[in-house]
């Protein structure tokens, strides 16, 4: 009889005790214990698994996205390159659970619903962040956050800075001049599609081997808000394909709140200037 594998034969470290161990570097037993359904219904866990993964996810996508921010301000655009690609993978991730969710039905929903109370996936304050960072600022979205003094800090120091559009503009006006109106903006308003701008990016993707660090910067962000106008559009078809267009958990129109979500443009003149070329 052949004698099962024992991988201790090959050096693997099989007691733990005192210790690293997978689960004590992860926090198995944190995360593992985080799921606290309100229902013995059984699509809850389902529910709230993919909502918690989702903000796992952001949590990175935050971290990323604020790495590639100070790289693009130290001028380490290489750097910002490989964090602005990973950020586009993580919301090729985000938008795969939506495909998991999908295949809970609006009966199987609506079993546990109404115990959601008014909690709401727009009260996602890393959600809230990420838009920040992008640009996508609108101070009324702070007020679902007033209950949480450090987290209605942390959103408030976002609208204080530059957004990363803010800090990729900076860098094409050293090379190609823009308006003070653009470099000097208020922070805490939405960057707002500007002809000089337009006409800048027209000038790096007519010459791409002249300007090409700028061109390759510009297709990084084209790359990464294609990823997330495609989460935007499963979103708001996975909510009409559970709830039809009942009104939101958290008091929104629900899929008419989502759909005026796909009209956002984070860095409008990069698909504009498609137009003109």
């Amino acid at each position: 009889m052949k004698t099962p594998y024992d991988p201790a034969h090959e050096g693997a470290q099989m007691t733990f005790d005192g210790r690293m161990s997978y689960g004590d570097y992860l926090q198995i037993d944190t995360l593992l214990t985080a799921q606290k359904p309100l229902t013995a219904k059984h699509d809850e866990m389902l529910f709230i698994i993919q909502h918690q993964t989702s903000e796992l996810w952001m949590r990175l996508a935050v971290h990323e996205l604020v790495a590639a921010r100070q790289a693009l301000r130290e001028g380490r655009l290489p750097n910002a390159f490989k964090m602005l690609a990973r950020v586009a993978r993580i919301f090729e991730q985000l938008n795969n659970a939506w495909d998991v969710l999908r295949t809970m039905t609006p009966s199987e929903y609506t079993q546990f619903r109404q115990q959601l109370g008014q909690s709401s996936g727009f009260q996602s304050h890393q959600y809230r962040q990420i838009e920040y960072i992008l640009g996508n600022r609108n101070e009324a979205m702070l007020r679902p956050h007033a209950h949480h003094p450090e987290i209605l800090q942390l959103l408030e120091n976002e609208l204080a800075q530059p957004s990363l559009y803010d800090e990729v503009l900076r860098l094409v006006a050293a090379d190609i001049p823009l308006p003070p109106a653009v470099l000097a903006r208020d922070l805490r308003l939405p960057h707002q599609a500007n002809e000089a701008v337009m006409q800048a990016w027209k000038l790096v993707y007519q010459n791409p081997e002249h300007y090409w660090t700028l061109y390759e910067l510009a297709e990084k962000l084209v790359d990464f808000e294609d990823y997330f106008r495609r989460w935007r559009f499963n979103h708001v078809t996975t909510v009409e394909r559970i709830i039809g267009f009942k009104r939101g958990t958290g008091g929104t129109g629900g899929v008419s709140y989502l759909r005026r979500m796909l009209e956002v443009e984070l860095f409008p003149e990069l698909w504009h200037v498609r137009t003109i070329l």
